[in-house]
């Protein structure tokens, strides 16, 4: 496959111990004609195609450009965070003090990116959010240099709760993984169907990466809900699917989530898929020629076809375009690249999309339904929306 024979400048394995100690609040950095550019990734485990994704869409909208930031050579460094909360702060500082990137590009995994966010903070590198959704990233703790491309965890599933309410389901069961993305998720669900006049009936959750289901499905089917709404994304995803279905509960309680649900896992998941609404800020089936043009040229590079992952990784790549190009390279004359950054509206695959105040898109919600594998646009659930920011205050 071709991300594995990605050339890197440096290896991402671990020499030694790296140190964790505190951070410089602004670390020096060699001069050189060269933008050391670091993926913190997870590149194992479940949500492994979801990194590799993103990294091959951001390098692609480089490549574009001639493969240059604001004129300059692109050095290229990367760690496998393997979505594992713990280490954080560790492989964050790696790409930080030891290869002292200009710009750290991660992650996927909420709870890696509070490390990152910490990091981020304390080092004042430039952080460039391609998918964690978590909330205080653009919220209580948003920071100057941090910036999201993707969403918050409640924005796809704010959209949700309308839709099932005008659909007729007045009752739902939720159900995801007990962490930060599952639990923000549910705000975003709780919220717009409690609006709508809907009533959660029960909550359920299993601990991340858990995968084994048949207990909750069988409460799901006792409980006899009108509706099931859910927060499940990767490989855990399809197997959640196929579950459901193989459960009996396919045709008789539907199946609704946020998008991230059907992203990615289509094949795996087969004609279990079919019929499953949900809302999120792309669909592979936009009818677009910014939409089309991507795809074809993801899928000639890639030999694979892309998704929302790469549409989000090809979005951080072009914003970091904009912002390079807006300094002429300097990425050092900070007050200048923030202010591109934040200014910049991005020509995206997923639709035109602007910045908020607290560097979180503001953008459309589409409703798609599963047919024949694939996610195909039946409306928009949501126009322009964006997350509320709450508690943010920029430095």
């Amino acid at each position: 496959m071709t991300t594995r024979r990605l050339v890197l400048t440096r290896s991402a394995a671990v020499i030694g111990a790296a140190s964790t100690g505190l951070l410089l609040p602004e670390i020096v950095r060699a001069q050189s004609n060269k933008v050391r550019v670091g993926f913190m990734l997870p590149y194992t485990g479940t949500f492994a195609p979801l990194g590799v994704a993103i990294e091959n869409a951001f390098r692609m909208a480089l490549d574009e450009q001639g493969g240059k930031l604001g004129g300059r050579e692109i050095e290229w460094f990367k760690v496998d965070d393997e979505s594992e909360p713990s280490k954080g702060v560790e492989n964050a500082s790696r790409l930080v003090q030891r290869d002292k990137v200009d710009v750290l590009v991660g992650t996927v995994h909420s709870g890696v990116q509070m490390g990152i966010q910490k990091v981020a903070r304390d080092s004042g590198v430039l952080s460039l959010i391609p998918n964690a959704g978590v909330h205080a990233a653009t919220r209580a703790l948003c920071a100057p240099n941090v910036f999201r491309t993707s969403f918050s965890n409640s924005q796809p599933t704010r959209a949700l709760g309308k839709v099932m309410v005008d659909k007729g389901h007045k009752k739902a069961v939720w159900i995801t993984w007990k962490y930060a993305a599952g639990d923000e998720a549910f705000e975003g669900f709780k919220e717009s169907y409690t609006a709508a006049g809907g009533t959660i009936v029960k909550e359920l959750g299993l601990p991340f990466p858990n995968v084994e289901f048949q207990a909750l499905l069988t409460e799901i089917a006792a409980l006899k809900p009108d509706a099931v709404a859910c927060f499940f994304a990767g490989g855990g995803a399809a197997k959640f699917i196929k579950d459901y279905a193989a459960a009996g509960l396919k045709g008789k309680i539907p199946l609704y989530g946020s998008g991230f649900l059907t992203e990615g896992v289509l094949d795996a998941a087969g004609p279990a898929a079919d019929g499953i609404y949900t809302t999120l800020h792309y669909s592979d089936s936009l009818d677009t020629a910014r939409n089309k043009a991507f795809r074809l040229a993801y899928a000639k590079t890639f030999k694979l076809q892309p998704d929302v992952y790469a549409v989000q990784g090809y979005d951080t790549g072009l914003l970091m375009i904009q912002g390079a190009n807006a300094v002429k390279g300097d990425l050092s004359n900070k007050k200048a690249l923030y202010a591109a950054m934040e200014s910049a509206v991005i020509d995206s695959p997923r639709g035109k999309w602007s910045m908020s105040k607290q560097h979180n898109p503001v953008q459309d919600i589409y409703l798609r339904v599963v047919e024949n594998k694939e996610n195909k646009v039946v409306g928009v659930a949501a126009k322009a929306l964006a997350d509320s920011g709450a508690g943010c205050r920029m430095a």
